[in-house]
């Protein structure tokens, strides 16, 4: 019922085409855990790649709007700064690192993709 945007419809394809994989564990209770959060249902996180010292997350903005989301991570970040598709930082450079996470302002159907540096 309603839009997409309302239905839910990109979460349920990636459900449908992205199964969770059940993986035998021993009996010993483990926290939940999650790497990543967006702040916004617009905003989905495509991938994240590791690389030495840091992870290369790309989100875009999949409802058509214009929007701010927070991107918040459990890792120890150093520095966050948007790269280019062939994951080289840009030109605009540093993203500040806030309470809330980072701060990211998409546009319709935008692509970002946000170099975080590692604390080793």
């Amino acid at each position: 019922a309603g839009s997409f945007q309302e239905a839910g419809v990109i979460q349920a394809a990636y459900n449908l085409n992205f199964p969770l994989h059940a993986v035998t564990a021993s009996s010993a209770q483990c926290p939940a855990w999650s790497a990543f959060s967006v702040s916004s249902p617009a905003v989905v996180l495509e991938t994240a790649e590791n690389r030495p010292e840091a992870v290369v997350v790309r989100l875009y903005e999949a409802h058509g709007s214009t929007v701010v989301a927070w991107l918040q991570t459990s890792l120890p970040v150093k520095e966050a700064m948007v790269c280019n598709l062939l994951e080289q930082p840009a030109a605009r450079g540093c993203l500040p690192l806030e309470q809330r996470g980072v701060r990211l302002c998409f546009t319709p159907f935008h692509v970002l993709s946000i170099l975080l540096v590692l604390r080793q």
